[in-house]
């Protein structure tokens, strides 16, 4: 699948030319392309997708899911939420919790935990794009908590910065069990290897 939606275009930031607007990929996104990812990829019939409130307000999970030929077969308490099937029988379900990982699945007897994170894939702000570096630490500091026993993942947009900053995590995360994967603006999931 190729998805052209993943990213927004924003304002530009204040003092950059109004021509040069900001490319953002949220949280949402992330969790959404990672979740796409594990079922064309592994093999796996269900993935839940763990969001709040902030990232329901940036990205519209049951338009972008009806997009793709999901359909809501169960709704639940918050507008965003749900479980969605589409015609191969995949399901995706939006449950909002916390204290459990953005993206979760079991594959071959193995539980799958992705921690994911978004942030400004384009533009003229220093802050933003170190955001994406601290961004990759935060979310493999938050996954070396993890017991052990799942497969863990820290996912994040694919810039310049995350794919250096990634290949220098690589070897210490391959090490505590932690892989990096590095969505593309279309959805496509590159692994950082060791």
């Amino acid at each position: 699948m190729d998805f052209d939606d993943l990213i927004v275009e924003r304002p530009a930031t204040a003092g950059a030319p109004a021509d040069q607007p900001d490319r953002h990929f949220y949280e949402g996104a992330v969790m959404l392309a990672y979740a796409m990812h594990l079922l064309r990829t592994r093999p796996v019939r269900e993935v839940r997708i763990h969001p709040d409130g902030q990232h329901a307000r940036q990205v519209d999970f049951p338009a972008w899911l009806e997009k793709r030929g999901f359909r809501r077969i169960a709704s639940a308490r918050m507008p965003f939420a749900g479980t969605f099937d589409d015609a191969e029988r995949r399901r995706i379900i939006i449950h909002p919790r916390s204290r459990v990982s953005d993206v979760t699945a079991e594959a071959d007897g193995v539980t799958i935990e992705a921690e994911c994170k978004g942030g400004a894939v384009e533009t003229r702000h220093p802050g933003r794009l170190s955001r994406l570096d601290k961004g990759l630490c935060e979310i493999v500091g938050r996954l070396m908590m993890k017991p052990p026993g799942s497969r863990l993942v820290a996912v994040m947009p694919r810039t310049e910065v995350t794919l250096r900053v990634g290949r220098k995590l690589a070897p210490r995360c391959a090490a505590a069990g932690i892989r990096i994967g590095l969505v593309g603006p279309r959805g496509e999931v590159e692994d950082v290897e060791a």
